[in-house]
């Protein structure tokens, strides 16, 4: 460690998340970590500090130190709501019978083909904001209900924007393969050649897209068409995620995992060879309790098998209009814990070290490391459980992206 530092924040307790570091938590008790140029360039016991000055030094007060949180799965740039829809599915509709009625994505995508830009990005930042106050340091929002160029391309120039103006991690997926839009009805696999042929360029052309997404289900695309846009993916030098069994069976994990997926999302319907492949690779599971919760589904992911075999799992708000209108990650903690049957410590290593993962960032970000990017968040308490176990009355102390101090109820007291 250099002999002076940008940051020094001393007399806390370190949730690492690091695997180096034996126990859920990876905890680093009665701790300190330097940071200079925007990342961690000491962590250790506050015994072992070397001599160093700062130019900001913080006391922790033997608060939590936790890696900054990552939500990897959102669609959160979209015009309009779908809360007639939430009523339907109570008197007893489905989402598959809504969404086959006109309603369900389509209904997300006349909206937004109708909104201006101005219009999107003034509705995204609420909802952004909300990620933001409970510690969220990255975020990742899909295209999705343009289902066209322009819009496809409108929602992510609005997702670009939105990190221009606030202090958090952007990162982008086009799923332009989200849903078939009406003027192809009966005519997916010419849809798919838009895709392909002019969208997904389109988006790589002016670098707005970060990867490649895509919903192989029953009500969406198959198999074969995924493959073909995982094909055009892989031309442009993208990576690629997958929505995956979400519904039903289709095999879209295997093909996932066969591509080098980055994570296959949902997996509700994964198989027993599914989990052994991806035991076997480097694709994530993320895990969206949040609209298991919303569709109030019964069919849970195999987590036990997940957890057995070693895969990672994540945990994402899949934060959307339609199957989860719920703005916040610390609650999926507590969904994953409650519904799925995570520990705390897997729901925090969820939406931090595998979040990461799931969007190819772990040289960067997820743990608290030396090296890496110091997006980190000060907790007032005294165990890592509660971030799991209450929602709502537990909020950051103080938020920091790349070192810099950028929320929390600290700085709003100040």
């Amino acid at each position: 460690m250099t002999e002076r530092c940008d940051l020094l924040i001393t007399n806390i307790h370190a949730a690492t998340m690091d695997p180096a570091i034996r126990g859920g938590y990876g905890a680093v008790e009665d701790a300190a970590v330097a940071v200079t140029g925007g990342k961690i360039v000491w962590l250790g016991s506050r015994k072992e500090l070397p001599d160093c000055s700062a130019d900001e030094v913080v006391d922790g007060e033997g608060q939590w130190l936790t890696p900054g949180l990552i939500d990897c799965h959102t669609h959160l740039v979209y015009g309009g709501h779908r809360a007639s829809e939430f009523a339907r599915r109570l008197g007893g509709e489905s989402y598959e019978e809504v969404a086959r009625s006109g309603g369900g994505i389509l209904s997300t995508v006349r909206a937004t083909r109708a909104a201006s830009a101005e219009q999107l990005y003034a509705a995204a930042v609420p909802r952004l904001q909300a990620l933001m106050s409970e510690g969220v340091t990255t975020v990742e929002i899909k295209s999705g209900y343009g289902l066209e160029l322009d819009t496809e391309l409108k929602q992510l120039r609005t997702a670009r924007r939105l990190a221009q103006h606030y202090p958090v991690e952007i990162v982008t997926s086009c799923l332009a393969a989200h849903a078939l839009p009406p003027e192809y009805d009966g005519r997916a696999d010419e849809y798919i050649d838009l895709v392909c042929e002019r969208i997904l360029p389109a988006a790589a052309g002016e670098q707005l897209a970060d990867a490649v997404d895509m919903f192989c289900e029953s009500i969406a695309f198959s198999v074969k068409q995924c493959q073909r846009v995982i094909d055009c993916a892989k031309k442009l030098g993208l990576p690629v995620k997958v929505h995956a069994e979400q519904m039903a069976h289709t095999g879209a994990t295997a093909m996932a995992v066969k591509a080098g997926a980055l994570s296959v999302d949902h997996i509700e319907y994964i198989t027993d060879m599914d989990v052994a492949a991806l035991a076997e690779s480097g694709t994530v599971a993320v895990l969206l309790p949040g609209a298991f919760y919303t569709l109030r589904e019964t069919r849970t992911p195999p987590v036990e098998k997940l957890r057995a075999s070693g895969v990672p799992m994540a945990l994402a708000s899949d934060l959307n209009p339609g199957s989860c209108p719920l703005a916040s990650l610390r609650l999926m903690m507590n969904m994953g814990c409650n519904f799925f049957g995570l520990t705390p410590a897997e729901a925090l290593a969820g939406v931090t070290r595998a979040a990461a993962r799931a969007l190819g960032l772990s040289c960067s970000r997820g743990s608290l490391r030396v090296g890496l990017r110091a997006d980190m968040v000060l907790w007032p308490m005294d165990t890592p459980d509660r971030l799991a176990y209450e929602v709502g009355a537990l909020n950051p102390a103080r938020v920091f992206f790349a070192g810099k101090t950028v929320g929390g109820s600290d700085v709003a007291a100040g």
